[in-house]
């Protein structure tokens, strides 16, 4: 959007432990510059020269940053930085470019998860920034659709696969200017920019897959045209007579799903998903009340209980 984005993201923290400790290094310092002797122990010919109190330095960093790449603060702190960075050199101005921090609110059922993906893949289609969500701009809908129309015109043609070109190797890393206290300057855009781009989580409705999203990619986007179709909520007109058969599959309100299109982040507060996992959340909390368990109980279908 013009103002601010929305992320859908998933923490792995089973898939962090299972890295090295090398792993751990090697991904950390692909994205901060880190202290010289964490550079100097990725490099085989000069780590025989570390002492051992360097070394035992090493571990802690190890567990350090361990945390620190399946940390929600970091990931956004890394995106922000480097979009303020872009957006200033733009404007060929420096200073503070984000209002505030960011929000997050946690995705507590496969429900929360579908209402969050269609509400940030429809953005630009509610605020008319695009008429389709094929045809909008940064979207995980639009690039799964791209994804999809391309590797369909590949299988459909005729002409032999072509080679691959060889890898380019990237020029040395700049180093940002590095902070004393703290050691952990990220480093500059052109480094940034070399890094792989991690692909689109997959769809797989059998959860074969650890880390996969749990519907068929065919029902999402029913229910997303079903729902971009759909008058906003102040000219609602009527409900489609063939509701998405996601929406039956998770007994989800489709009324209500409608009627939250819009304000989905608004009508919950850190935490989005059924009235029994609010209530749990709650508990765990030792909380007496949880913002958004009324709308909750409309949208999943559940009367209000005494």
């Amino acid at each position: 959007m013009s103002n601010h984005y929305h992320l859908v993201v998933r923490i792995d923290h089973e898939r962090v432990e299972q890295w090295s400790d090398y792993e751990v290094l090697k991904r950390w310092t692909q994205i901060f510059t880190g202290p010289l002797f964490v550079q100097r122990y990725l490099d085989e010919d000069q780590r025989d020269s570390l002492s051992d109190a360097q070394l035992g330095m090493v571990d802690t960093y190890i567990e350090l940053y361990r945390q620190r790449l399946c940390d929600l603060s970091w990931y956004m702190r890394v995106l922000n930085e480097t979009i303020a960075r872009k957006a200033n050199a733009e404007d060929n101005c420096t200073g503070r470019f984000w209002e505030g921090r960011f929000k997050s609110q946690a995705l507590l059922d496969e429900q929360a998860v579908l209402m969050a993906m269609s509400y940030v893949d429809l953005n630009p289609v509610r605020a008319c920034i695009a008429d389709t969500p094929e045809e909008s701009s940064h979207t995980s809908i639009a690039k799964r659709l791209e994804k999809r129309r391309t590797s369909t015109s590949k299988r459909s043609a005729s002409t032999p696969p072509k080679q691959k070109s060889p890898a380019q190797q990237p020029e040395p890393y700049q180093y940002a200017q590095q902070t004393k206290s703290q050691n952990i300057a990220l480093r500059c855009e052109i480094s940034l920019s070399q890094l792989p781009v991690a692909p689109l989580m997959p769809f797989e409705p059998t959860e074969t897959l650890p880390a996969s999203i749990p519907f068929s990619f065919e029902d999402y986007t029913e229910l997303v045209d079903y729902f971009g179709r759909t008058e906003t909520p102040g000219k609602r007109g009527y409900i489609h007579a063939k509701t998405p058969s996601i929406l039956k599959r998770l007994d989800m309100n489709a009324e209500e799903f409608i009627s939250k299109a819009d304000e989905l982040l608004q009508t919950f507060s850190h935490a989005i998903g059924s009235p029994q996992k609010l209530i749990d959340l709650a508990a765990h909390k030792n909380s007496r009340y949880l913002h958004g368990v009324s709308s909750a109980r409309r949208l999943y279908g559940e009367g209000r209980v005494a």
